[in-house]
């Protein structure tokens, strides 16, 4: 059963015993956008799609603040695919664009993956999902909160960071958004912990819709060494490197990121 809101969708999964809810914002094509481990922000990225996409965005189980304890009903990474793909299925959207990002990214690579035909085009924004010994991911999910900036971002003391990670004025909302944090963090680690990879490795030759691998060039929480290792596995591929961005392009450079989106999925 899917029902629709303003501005949301939400849909029954997993024989209707999971709800996954969609914020939709925009007109034209189809766009899905899979959102990193911290939850689901809308930024000036999604604004640029929302102009010439309809934007679906998804919040992982348990990131939902009406409904945190759904992460308990999901017990694997396969099944999230699932999942997704059921969803995905129940809006009757006709081969989507796929857009991911970190978290997301990896998410949207086994989609892509184990649903070649479903996708028109994907976007990879500095994706998790991959381990070189020589390049080891830095762990994101247990990091202290004053180490996020260096991770995150080329300028841990620019404005970027300081927007994205700055907390409430009132005392009560910035521990609620602290825990929201904390909370999502765990819901969407307990798929990658440990951190190497899951096998998405022999999984990405699968991929068959053109794509498009966007890397920050200071990343320093994936290197952006593993965008070789993207592109060298998805046969249909190409790679953007963002100057002057870590681990979120889109965020830190917008314009340069979005730029780049934009020319790729004008082609």
């Amino acid at each position: 059963m899917t029902t629709s809101i303003i501005g949301e969708r939400v849909v029954d999964v997993w024989n209707e015993s999971l709800r996954l809810r969609f914020k939709v914002v925009g007109s034209g094509p189809a766009l899905v956008y899979l959102h990193p481990s911290a939850g689901l922000a809308w930024d000036g990225f999604l604004e640029d799609l929302a102009q010439r996409y309809t934007v679906y965005a998804p919040e992982f189980p348990g990131t939902s603040p009406s409904d945190p304890y759904a992460i308990h009903r999901v017990d694997d990474l396969w099944q999230v695919v699932l999942m997704y793909e059921e969803a995905l299925r129940k809006l009757e959207l006709d081969r989507p664009i796929l857009v991911g990002q970190s978290f997301g990214g990896m998410l949207a690579a086994e989609l892509a993956a184990s649903f070649p035909r479903q996708f028109s085009k994907v976007v990879l924004l500095d994706p998790v999902g991959l381990w070189r010994d020589d390049h080891p991911v830095a762990n994101w999910i247990t990091a202290a909160p004053d180490r996020l900036p260096e991770l995150l971002f080329a300028d841990p003391a620019g404005r970027a960071a300081a927007a994205m990670l700055a907390l409430p004025d009132d005392p009560d909302e910035a521990v609620a958004a602290g825990a929201g944090m904390v909370w999502a963090l765990g819901c969407t680690g307990k798929f990658v912990w440990p951190i190497p990879d899951k096998g998405l490795r022999g999984r990405l030759h699968r991929i068959s819709a053109p794509t498009l691998i966007v890397w920050g060039e200071q990343d320093r929480l994936v290197s952006v060494a593993y965008a070789d290792d993207f592109a060298a596995g998805i046969g249909d591929s190409r790679v953007a490197v963002i100057p002057g961005a870590g681990h979120i392009p889109q965020v830190e450079q917008t314009e340069a990121t979005s730029a780049a989106v934009a020319g790729f999925l004008a082609d």
